[in-house]
């Protein structure tokens, strides 16, 4: 096993462009949340024909994407293995903008689904939605500070941040599509 870690551990970090970066990513997220909070007042008409009931399976299948990567990025840099964990990380990354671009296309377009199941069931899935969307709100910053600190050679804060940043990314790529799977039958 070929260990990759020592040699990337000795790189310098690259402190200025890690503020730069820093401040574009609360900027970022700030822009992100917003978005998301205002397209739920947003409806834009689509063309005759077009449908956008691709787009949920979709969604739930980049969020189960991301979430096989993450996992197989930790267990690569468990292992020694940098290069494999930068790229998929970047796979990561990449992923989510276009889970993201695609989320806010689908709803700004589309009325909001809803659910429609009793009981527990109904219980079980607004506790998932509701800290899926929490969590997602609150992990993105951090998720792009972590991922920032790694890529400016800020190893020590990246491992701090990643301990906790991990788990929670994981859990919102994780509950959005079990939230998908409990709201398919309500589709239209």
């Amino acid at each position: 096993m070929n260990d990759e870690r020592p040699q990337w551990l000795s790189r310098q970090p690259l402190e200025a462009l890690s503020r730069k970066l820093g401040i574009t990513a609360w900027i970022f997220s700030a822009v992100v949340i917003l978005l998301v909070v205002c397209m739920q007042k947003i409806r834009i008409p689509l063309p005759e024909g077009w449908s956008t009931a691709c787009l949920p399976p979709f969604h739930a299948a980049v969020n189960a994407a991301v979430a096989l990567v993450l996992m197989i990025s930790v267990i690569a840099i468990r292992l020694g293995k940098v290069r494999l964990h930068r790229a998929t990380m970047v796979t990561a990354m990449l992923l989510s903008v276009v889970f993201l671009l695609s989320y806010v296309a689908y709803h700004t377009t589309t009325d909001p689904t809803r659910y429609g199941g009793t009981g527990t069931m109904r219980t079980v899935y607004f506790v998932l939605l509701v800290s899926h969307i929490l969590l997602a709100s609150v992990s993105l910053p951090f998720i792009l500070f972590t991922f920032i600190a790694g890529w400016t050679n800020r190893f020590t804060a990246h491992r701090k941040l990643a301990r906790w940043v991990f788990p929670l990314w994981l859990y919102v790529a994780l509950t959005g599509p079990i939230c998908y799977l409990m709201l398919r039958p309500y589709y239209q």
